[in-house]
């Protein structure tokens, strides 16, 4: 239970003398060795409880019996081909979730390895959408302090004891090491991407211990941030009188989490490389013909510090060196035999066995003077390949070559750079940490985050599609019934820079790539230009628009538990942190989405909330995501309802668009994706079935709230069209195709008086235009169109009054009528006061829809609402009195705490925030006049052009290059 001062107090700072004597923080204050004035804390002795899943209603399981059954078979018609379903709601994990988690360690997109506030090696994710959240309980830092005279000898692991996977004290395995620390002396700060654990005098009470972890997240900079690496930096300082002798050991198991260890044939083998970079390569061969894995645990050797090394131990007692072996050794010496770099590689390993490594790094510390040790950890699996069959090489492997040997490589770049990391991270950091206006709650938040872009499952590979996934892909569509792929493309001839969109499309079949001799297989114009409408391939496979911008392509899961990758109604609110840190990456997943909107893929697929089928993708709509065990190929993994039939994936992609092209001034980027933005603008026409101007919703959930029915107008999906069109009205001005921009202004002022008179209701828009129960609920989301257009540098959709009054009715009923405004904004309300519990989802309180809203609030002038209604995630997700859901920020929380769906993506709209507070130049500085203002015709036109739209070969417009005002780099 959550204690009963959760929504009673409210703490303005946590500062680090509440939890490291000021002495001590004196003594580190160098180097970065102390902990940040801003920083999530916790001491290794707090406890990790368990957290609780939230669960259905009797009504709501009702209502989804036939849902579940369907998904239920579908689960195990999965299961039989050896696939894990994208929502899979029956299997659960082995390791019941806690809260231990903390900053995860290493770059992007690179396989992700967790580590928990107290220590431990936890939910690992090397192959893509699997992550097992179990720790890897022999992978340990532990400290041995002898002083001259021998009098003071000190022994522990560098993690509080009472595991319950640790075993008796009397095996030959981790339970016979020295589980000495309590804890209560010792404690952890974190500020993504870097963590402090601090041993405040423990194990020994005259030494202070600083173990810093770093990892190359570094915002800009698209090398570095793709390494899977990470650096632990210990800073010691000898308070004695007497000259200590400190070694420190890092103990590594050959296993990518859960019992891999266990599947025998793991090859240890110790090396040495430059500038004193000696340690261990745990090479282990993984199951289910997945690529192998290469470990590489490593200490930097220097004038005063002596790295030597342990290849292999083993757990068991019949093991020719155990882990007790290994204690013992460490115990009486400090250090292992130097003839151990000489052993070579060691046999592969017995089923059975758990193979392991362990380096040393010692040290003597003067009285009242400090050293530093740094190690190192690195894991590489240059291939990265999905359960269909697809391959590709990672992003690092650019930098470091597709040898799973690199990790040697890549453990020297780290401990030989991570100062100029840290450098980078704080220049970063530093004016927003020093900004007083903020609240400090707020600044480490916004930070910690983050930790969803390293541990969300993220894959960055390098090369685009290769040959051999296209013959792999074509085999497979060969062998499915109802292939039908149409593609529509832009075309872009480099010799005269002009684009032109086909708006005819052409059937595609399934032979294999096109013979002809251009490059990557395209045939070529006579003018030298690639004709994509003649392509005779996938659509998946049309190449990027143009990649003059190498930044490779870029996965992130929806959530640990809901497996799809670049989930678009969610991306939607997430994009933000990408946009503001790495937005070459962010226009990459834009350039996706682009080119599906205009493929189609006619395989047939069983939705499952109906029982009804229909095809994988339609030409037009934005998909729901880029797909589960085939990414790029096979797209639309989910498949609960039909989403070519959702109003909020395409005004969704128009708007992100839009914001993208503004912010970043890249008018390349615009004009390449504008038939597509214009396709799906068009495609949403057959929703406004009574010519107002708006789309209508059908009576069942289609949106990203997909248990949530809407009937008619509804204010969120409504709100994000009048949005788009106004959106694609300026973008279609800026592009140069006057005609359509004139179309979605008269639409626009169309659609916005209809929206106002059918929903507004004098305080607040409704939820929806129907005559349900809740058609008058106060949804949180509501003015979700408004927050992209304030973001964007567009006019507000509608007064500052309606607005500001919307809002307010938000923060008192959402938020404040919810224990106090503690917990976030509940996503329905009713008028009176009432939680809406039309279904699971109305009930709900959304982390990520919260933050969303605070940006809104920030947007309109409101910023001390936003931050009352944003601090209530950080209470009940992050304080140490909430549930504990730091660092696997839910989805969603019930208003009893209860969550669903952790590690989840749509949280990172908390950097929504942040852009709402420090909009970019080339946003603030957009033209003040409404732009709807600059699109001239008369009124008798913009009514004709509602009703003669003209098909065929447009051009559109020249490319140009970026506007001089944007704050973001471009590709120009």
């Amino acid at each position: 239970m959550v204690s009963g001062t959760l929504f009673q107090c409210r703490r303005n700072s946590w500062p680090p003398e509440e939890y490291v004597s000021r002495a001590t923080l004196q003594l580190l204050d160098d180097d970065s060795a102390a902990p940040p004035q801003q920083a999530w804390r916790r001491r290794l002795n707090g406890h990790a409880k368990f957290l609780k899943e939230f669960s259905v209603t009797f009504t709501e399981a009702i209502k989804m019996v036939r849902l579940g059954l369907r998904l239920w078979s579908y689960v195990r018609e999965e299961a039989s081909y050896g696939r894990k379903a994208p929502i899979d709601p029956f299997t659960k994990e082995s390791t019941k979730p806690s809260a231990s988690q903390g900053v995860p360690l290493g770059g992007m997109g690179s396989g992700s390895i967790s580590r928990g506030f107290r220590g431990e090696f936890r939910h690992w994710q090397i192959l893509p959408g699997l992550c097992d959240a179990s720790p890897v309980m022999a992978n340990q830092y532990s400290i041995f302090v002898s002083r001259d005279g021998g009098a003071k000898n000190y022994a522990s692991v560098l993690a509080p004891g009472g595991h319950e996977d640790l075993g008796k004290p009397s095996d030959q395995g981790i339970s016979s090491w020295g589980w000495n620390l309590s804890g209560q002396h010792s404690s952890y700060h974190a500020l993504f991407p870097r963590a402090w654990t601090i041993y405040d005098g423990e194990p020994d009470p005259e030494l202070k211990v600083s173990c810093r972890q770093i990892s190359p997240f570094i915002p800009h900079n698209y090398r570095d941030s793709s390494l899977p690496t990470a650096v632990f930096v210990y800073t010691l300082v000898n308070t004695g009188k007497e000259r200590a002798k400190v070694s420190l050991l890092l103990t590594w198991a050959n296993s990518i989490g859960g019992v891999s260890h266990l599947s025998g044939d793991h090859v240890n083998e110790p090396f040495i490389g430059g500038d004193g970079v000696s340690g261990v390569l745990l090479h282990h061969k993984t199951a289910k013909d997945n690529p192998p894995v290469t470990f590489a645990i490593a200490a930097c050797e220097t004038q005063n510090v002596n790295v030597t090394v342990q290849p292999w131990f083993g757990l068991s007692e019949g093991d020719s060196v155990t882990a007790r072996d290994v204690w013992l050794k460490m115990t009486r010496d400090g250090e292992f035999d130097r003839e151990n770099f000489g052993t070579g590689q060691s046999m592969p390993s017995s089923p059975g066995e758990t193979p392991c490594a362990a380096v040393s790094a010692s040290v003597w510390v003067e009285p009242h003077g400090r050293s530093t040790v740094a190690f190192a950890v690195a894991w590489c699996s240059p291939r990265v390949k999905f359960l269909k069959g697809s391959s590709y090489y990672r992003r690092y492997t650019k930098y470091f070559g597709t040898s799973e040997n690199s990790a040697k490589e890549l453990v020297h770049y780290a401990l030989t750079n991570y100062k100029k990391w840290e450098e980078d991270i704080e220049k970063w950091q530093s004016p927003i940490l020093m900004d007083p206006k903020l609240p400090e709650w707020y600044k480490f938040t916004l930070f910690n985050e983050l930790y969803f872009l390293v541990a969300g499952g993220t894959v960055w590979i390098d090369t685009p599609l290769t040959p051999e996934n296209s013959r792999h892909y074509q085999h497979h569509l060969g062998n499915d019934e109802n292939t039908n792929i149409n593609i529509t493309a832009a075309e872009f001839n480099p010799k005269d820079s002009a684009v032109v969109e086909l708006m005819k499309s052409s059937y595609v079949g399934t032979d294999g790539m096109a013979s002809e001799n251009g490059e990557n297989g395209h045939p070529l114009r006579d003018d030298g230009g690639v004709a994509l409408e003649e392509l005779h391939c996938p659509a998946a496979f049309v190449e990027p628009y143009y990649v003059s911008d190498d930044v490779g392509r870029f996965l992130y899961l929806e959530g640990v538990e809901y497996i799809m990758w670049c989930t678009y109604d969610v991306h939607f609110y997430a994009s933000f942190a990408l946009l503001n840190l790495f937005p070459k990456i962010e226009l990459s997943i834009q350039r996706e989405f682009a080119k599906a909107v205009l493929s189609e893929d006619g395989r047939k697929v069983r939705f499952l909330a109906e029982g009804n089928c229909g095809i994988r993708k339609v030409r037009g709509a934005v998909p729901h995501d880029l797909g589960t065990h085939d990414p790029w190929n096979e797209m639309n993994a989910y498949n609960i309802h039909d989403t070519s039939q959702w109003k909020d994936l395409n005004p969704k992609f128009v708007l992100q668009v839009y914001r993208d092209f503004a912010a970043t001034g890249d008018m390349s980027f615009g004009v390449d994706v504008w038939p597509s933005v214009r396709a799906a603008m068009e495609y949403m026409e057959q929703f406004d079935r009574d010519k107002d101007g708006l789309i209508e919703n059908d009576g069942f959930p289609d949106q990203t709230y997909d248990t949530w029915t809407v009937h008619g107008v509804s204010a969120y999906c409504g709100c994000l069209w009048i949005a788009a069109l106004q959106a694609a009205a300026a973008m279609a001005f800026q592009i140069g195709d006057k005609e359509f921009a004139e179309i979605c202004k008269a639409k626009f002022l169309k659609a916005k008086y209809a929206f106002e008179a059918k929903l507004w209701n004098g305080s607040y828009f409704s939820y929806d235009s129907g005559s349900s129960s809740n058609s008058r609920s106060i949804q949180a989301d509501q003015l979700a169109g408004q927050w992209y257009t304030a973001s964007s540098g567009l006019p507000n959709l509608f007064d500052d009054h309606k607005i500001r009054c919307a809002l307010q009715k938000i923060l008192d009923f959402n938020v404040l009528k919810i224990r106090g405004g503690r917990m976030g904004a509940v996503n329905g309300m009713h008028p009176n006061g009432k939680v809406d519990d039309t279904c699971m989802q109305s009930r709900e309180i959304w982390t990520g829809v919260t933050y969303a809203v605070a940006a809104t609030m920030i947007l309109a002038g409101m910023e001390d609402q936003a931050f009352t209604t944003a601090e209530g995630i950080f209470t009940a997700g992050w304080s140490d009195e909430g549930y504990g859901y730091w660092f696997q920020t839910p989805e969603a929380w019930t208003t009893d705490g209860h969550f669903r769906s952790l590690i989840y993506m749509r949280p990172l709209a908390i950097w929504g925030m942040q852009w709402a507070l420090s909009r970019p130049r080339a946003i603030l500085e957009a033209p003040k006049i409404n732009i709807m203002d600059r699109i001239e015709s008369s009124p008798v036109g913009l009514i004709s052009l509602l009703h003669h739209h003209e098909p065929g070969v447009r051009k559109i417009g020249s490319r140009k290059k970026c506007f001089g005002s944007s704050a973001l780099h471009c590709a120009c």
